[in-house]
This record gives C-alpha cells, structure tokens and sequence, in this order.
C-alpha cells in the first residue's frame, strides 16, 4: 500500500497550519482523497505532498499562487520539459526583476530616513539640551 499522510502530520512535517493546507486545496493545489464516514477525513498522497512543498517554495521565492499553481501543474504532464523550464526561467526571471526592484526602493527609502534622523539630530544639537528634553521653538523669521 503506497504511503499516505494525514493533514495533522502534513501541517506539522511544513510547520504550518491545516487551515493554510485546506486553503492550498480550496485553491486547486492539492486533491486528497476522502476516506471516513462522508468522506469527512483528508487522505493525501505523496504527489499532494511534493504539491505543498512546491507550493511553500514557491512562496518563499514570493510568487503568487497563480504563477505556482501553473509551474506544478505543467510538471504534471512530461509534454515538453524544454518549454515547461524556459516558462519556469521567465516566471523566475520576472520575480527577481520585481525582488531587485523592490530592494532599490527599501534602498531608497532607508537612505531618506537616515537623511531625516541626521537632519533631527542636526536640529537637536542646534536647539540645545534643554531640560524637558524637548527641542526649543525657534522664532519664525
């Protein structure tokens, strides 16, 4: 009998939670199998269980579900493995476009806050250490 997980076991072995893997199934991301009365229990396969690895690494890389739900699913059928990794390269060329995009803006953005504490700490030194601590107005010109 071919091995099967729980989503107990699932959520514990990725450390997260059986909610985020119900929201990975309700997404199309995962197909377990119902066993139990109703088919109230969740039986998941090793496939569901690459699926949600793939799935994590995915997010860590910060693609969106849609952009993981393909890449998996185009895993799923050997058609053409050079198209499918030229189609993975673009989607992994995209993300880092927008990851070095967004590292020049948190760059930015850190270089005008040092700009403004140095400016604080200028206007401070200026002011004087007054006793209440707070800086002393100055008359408007």
């Amino acid at each position: 009998m071919a091995t099967t997980y729980t989503i107990a076991e699932l959520a514990r072995e990725f450390d997260i939670t059986a909610r985020a893997i119900r929201f990975y199934e309700d997404q199309g991301l995962l197909s377990p199998m119902r066993e139990g009365q109703g088919g109230r229990n969740r039986v998941y396969t090793p496939r569901d269980r690459t699926r949600l690895k793939l799935t994590l690494r995915g997010k860590r890389l910060g693609l969106t579900l849609s952009e993981i739900k393909s890449i998996v699913d185009m895993y799923e059928s050997p058609r053409d493995t050079v198209a499918q990794i030229n189609r993975f390269l673009g989607v992994l060329s995209h993300q880092r476009e927008t990851l070095e995009q967004q590292r020049a803006d948190i760059e930015m953005s850190l270089a005008e806050i040092a700009g403004h504490e140095e400016e604080c700490r200028r206007l401070l030194a200026d002011a004087g250490d007054g006793e209440s601590g707070q800086p002393q107005e100055r008359d408007a010109a």
